[in-house]
């Protein structure tokens, strides 16, 4: 019972470290013009301040390793089985989240070349199978089962970068990266609560705590005053690393540890993140078509799209989470009646459709006018 009590006071302590940071850092970058600037492609129409991701990273790394010494020190940590390969995967985690931060904060502040983020991403990504997370089973899904670690050890990588790259992508309205995350972040420190995975579950809600503050002023904050603010690139990338380790971590097959009880983890995970990730596919094979860069910025994207239907911001991010919701729920039930496979592929056939919707709409709009 102590191991919930020292996980709702890390979410409360992370809230409110958030709650006092994240003003100051609104005077930062107000005092020192550090602005996100309006242009064609984005949604804003007035300069805002961009550094709220700033505060993740020293928050979750404060709340986690004092609530961690706390369980030490009750001796609570025991019945995690707080083994040494554990220590070190939350150790490289660290080191990968203080890479990506560097490289975050850099690009906010000046400006970064994707080539150089990607590769700080690669680097970042290749710690988890040096810590021995890596994705090595596939739960029959396509029918798969075990996977070699030549062939999860490179996916890994490539799935850590995707993931990481799929949050920072969906950032283009208020709250939508934010809001995603704290789905998929909930979602999960519930699976690890129920496998008294204490740690992980309490690493989640610390993320969920601090991103909760920053959520109220992105999405309720008045720009007018000076209230309103960006995570950035800082804060996606801290955050898109972060779920991609519980993806990999909740996906990896342990003898000895069934992690089946929300049905196969690889199609689980896959619904936490499908919007998000199936966009950035949609995205990139639309580029590749069209013979269009495919790491140059457009206005493709879900909520792009939802824009053009004639949605405002706040009913565009209201109807994503809302789909969001929908495919998890199906997915979860889907499951523990059906094969992995057809669950997986039903997700992407719908995925298909209601893009294939969204774009009879706005054709039609762009028609009646």
């Amino acid at each position: 019972m102590a191991n919930i009590y020292i996980l709702i006071g890390a979410f409360l302590i992370s809230i409110f470290l958030g709650r006092i940071i994240i003003p100051n850092i609104l005077i930062i970058s107000i005092r020192k013009k550090l602005f996100d600037q309006p242009d064609a492609r984005k949604v804003h129409n007035r300069p805002i301040p961009r550094l709220g991701g700033v505060t993740f990273f020293p928050v979750i790394v404060f709340s986690f390793a004092v609530f961690t010494a706390l369980r030490v020190m009750l001796n609570e940590i025991a019945y995690d089985v707080f083994t040494p390969q554990m220590a070190c995967e939350f150790l490289f985690l660290i080191a990968g989240l203080t890479l990506l931060y560097i490289i975050g904060i850099a690009d906010d502040l000046v400006g970064v070349r994707y080539r150089k983020k990607f590769l700080v991403q690669i680097i970042s990504a290749g710690l988890f199978p040096i810590a021995g997370l890596y994705v090595n089973h596939f739960y029959g899904l396509f029918g798969i089962g075990a996977v070699n670690p030549y062939v999860g050890i490179p996916l890994t990588i490539l799935l850590v970068v995707f993931i990481t790259n799929a949050i920072n992508l969906i950032d283009g309205i208020d709250g939508l990266a934010s809001g995603l995350s704290m789905v998929a972040l909930v979602i999960f420190g519930v699976i690890f609560i129920h496998y008294e995975l204490w740690n992980f579950a309490i690493l989640a809600f610390i993320c969920v705590g601090v991103i909760i503050p920053f959520f109220a002023y992105n999405v309720f904050g008045n720009a007018d005053k000076g209230r309103k603010i960006f995570m950035g690139d800082t804060g996606s990338l801290t955050l898109g690393y972060i779920i991609s380790f519980f993806v990999i971590k909740y996906c990896m097959y342990v003898p000895g540890e069934d992690m089946q009880a929300y049905g196969s983890p690889v199609v689980v995970a896959f619904s936490v993140l499908l919007v998000p990730c199936l966009d950035v596919v949609r995205v990139v094979l639309k580029r590749a078509r069209l013979g269009h860069p495919l790491f140059m910025p457009d206005k493709n994207h879900i909520h792009h799209k939802f824009l053009d239907m004639g949605f405002s911001p706040r009913r565009a991010l209201v109807t994503i989470q809302c789909m969001s919701a929908a495919f998890c729920a199906f997915s979860f039930v889907g499951v523990r009646y059906m094969d992995n496979t057809l669950v997986f592929v039903i997700d992407i056939v719908v995925w298909t459709l209601l893009n294939i919707w969204f774009n009879r709409i706005i054709n039609k709009r762009l028609y009646s006018k």
